[in-house]
């Protein structure tokens, strides 16, 4: 197949969708497919960059969310590439530029197209004007508009399947887990060399947060949690992965709570560095209730760090031995497990039952992953029908743009 992933979002942007998209790519061509990227430009990448089948177009950065891009031309133009690379199938990965771009191509190629829904925006809604420009109950109207047409729905988990169906989506929905890579050899290990480098000891228990460091991540909670571990645990260190905009405010909190000795910054890294900082610790710790797809848990899984997180559907499907992690339904509950598990790591104990990893670790395999997402193009090329009305579908697409105009007060509680 001949396949175009439509996103705003990927490298060298970092974020969950980014690494899930290459994860994605690499996974289709691995098994013969032709996988083409339409994304958006970056101040990272220039002209002169090489870049084998990734085409970007010319974007701002995001007006509430400046680490974020949308395109804001080239329809024409992905047009005409897409019909110079013969695509099969158009995947969009967001709802906005390059996902309306990528409706634009399925519908005048009449060809399917699948969308994978990645973020609960209703978590996100105080990046858009503090929250005034759209509230919680327009996100459902917002989503039924964009989804519109969509030969297949694709949810990461079990809790994006639910809101989906909360929002009165009518296109099919399966839902599909994003793969990570799931075994390691040793020589991408290279824990032992980050010692030196934070500055800490190799007996010092080592708590760590990975992931874009935003407010929405609920970080401060972790941050308050890790005072009182310092309590039972003195040595103990909170290493902080990623950059985002509440690092400001998470470096002060550290100060306000006394604890800036122990909790370390190390800002963003490289992709293939992240495995390195998961084995570097001995728990990962995490407070974020906005999750769809836990890329991060689980790939503290595969580096066999024990995951600490809060209670949902999903991570009660992922979490389901001691070995694996703890789960708490609130986050002053979560210095307790953090504890247990530092402790456990001092006195060289195993807690859990090792075995319990090995069946999960197929569930989270990108190649699971892969051959599961190359199914569900060929039952959407089964049973794509060119049967959409141009006339009813371009106004479909008018009350999407409209609505990001209108506080929809007639529709927030359908």
């Amino acid at each position: 197949m001949n396949i175009g992933l439509f996103t705003d979002t990927y490298f060298p942007q970092v974020s969950g969708v980014a690494t899930s998209i290459k994860t994605l790519k690499e996974q289709l061509e691995a098994q013969g497919h032709q996988v083409y990227i339409f994304t958006s430009t970056d101040p990272k990448v220039t002209k002169e960059t090489v870049e084998p089948h990734i085409y970007r177009f010319s974007s701002v950065p995001f007006v509430w969310f400046k680490d974020r891009r949308m395109t804001y031309r080239g329809g024409i133009q992905a047009l005409q590439i897409a019909k110079e690379l013969n695509l099969d199938i158009v995947h969009t990965q967001t709802e906005f530029s390059l996902g309306m771009i990528g409706k634009f191509v399925a519908r005048q190629m009449h060809i399917p197209i699948v969308h994978t829904f990645h973020t609960n925006y209703e978590d996100y809604l105080h990046y858009l004007a503090n929250g005034k420009l759209i509230k919680p109950g327009g996100v459902a109207v917002i989503a039924r508009y964009f989804l519109h047409g969509m030969t297949g729905i694709i949810a990461p988990s079990k809790q994006t399947y639910d809101t989906l169906e909360d929002y009165k989506i009518t296109a099919p929905i399966a839902i599909i887990p994003t793969g990570v890579k799931t075994h390691h050899d040793a020589s991408e290990d290279h824990s032992s060399e980050l010692y030196q480098k934070l500055g800490i000891d190799p007996s010092n228990p080592i708590v760590v947060s990975i992931g874009r460091v935003a407010f929405e991540k609920n970080i401060d909670d972790v941050l308050t949690a890790f005072a009182q571990v310092l309590e039972q645990v003195p040595d103990a260190k909170f290493v902080i992965v990623g950059d985002g905009p509440a690092r400001e405010s998470l470096e002060q909190q550290a100060i306000d709570l006394g604890i800036q000795a122990s909790v370390i910054f190390v800002g963003e890294v490289q992709h293939d560095e992240v495995y390195s900082y998961y084995r570097l610790g001995d728990v990962f710790a995490s407070a974020s209730v906005s999750e769809t797809q836990g890329i991060t848990f689980i790939e503290s899984i595969t580096a066999e760090t024990p995951v600490v997180a809060m209670r949902s559907d999903y991570m009660d499907g992922i979490v389901c031995d001691e070995s694996i992690g703890s789960l708490v339904d609130r986050p002053e509950d979560m210095a307790q497990p953090i504890i247990k598990y530092l402790k456990a790591k001092k006195a060289g104990v195993t807690l859990g039952t090792p075995d319990a990893r090995e069946s999960l670790l197929h569930e989270i395999d990108e190649v699971t992953f892969g051959k599961r997402i190359a199914d569900f193009y060929k039952e959407a090329l089964s049973i794509y029908h060119d049967d959409e009305d141009d006339d009813a579908a371009e106004e479909n697409n008018a009350n999407y743009v409209r609505s990001f105009l209108h506080p929809f007060r007639r529709d927030q509680d359908d």
